[in-house]
């Protein structure tokens, strides 16, 4: 029985809304800053236990402003706050649209693999070996070193 985990039709008009989404996307992203893996690395990160820390932090900073030199931004550390406040809901929205768009990708990517894997089956077996010479050298490509029915490794 074949395999048909998703079956999806993205029309032109589809795909041109989902390029506009992202277009958006790109565009109100376009001052946010990209790290690099050293630079990831080495900040000093915020995640949920420190994000208390530093909300108990502002409030006692808020108190007491008197006491903070010139040189502590204050402001801008609030506004800093309320913006990852902010971003913190969204970029969990984006990563369960990006992880569904993903699943999708590779149930659709299976499908067509194992579709493929059956056809490729069905050709040899019934002899339409027409254009299988490239289809058997491509799959020695995709997966080499599979022992061949003579014990010889394809390479």
């Amino acid at each position: 029985m074949p395999q048909n985990l998703v079956s999806l039709d993205l029309g032109v008009d589809a795909v041109a809304k989902l390029d506009q989404a992202i277009a958006a996307l790109e565009a109100f992203t376009a001052a946010f800053v990209t790290l690099s893996a050293q630079e990831r690395q080495d900040l000093l990160k915020m995640g949920d236990k420190s994000a208390i820390f530093c909300q108990q932090t502002i409030m006692v900073l808020e108190q007491n402003t008197d006491i903070l030199p010139a040189t502590f931004d204050y402001d801008e550390m609030t506004a800093d706050m309320a913006a990852y406040q902010l971003l913190g809901p969204r970029v969990l929205r984006l990563r369960e649209v990006l992880a569904k768009m993903e699943d999708t990708q590779m149930a659709l990517g299976s499908d067509v693999m194992v579709a493929a894997s059956e056809g490729y089956a069905l050709m040899k077996l019934f002899g339409k070996a027409e254009g299988l010479s490239e289809l058997q050298q491509a799959m020695r490509v995709r997966r080499p070193g599979r022992p061949r029915k003579g014990g010889k490794v394809d390479g």
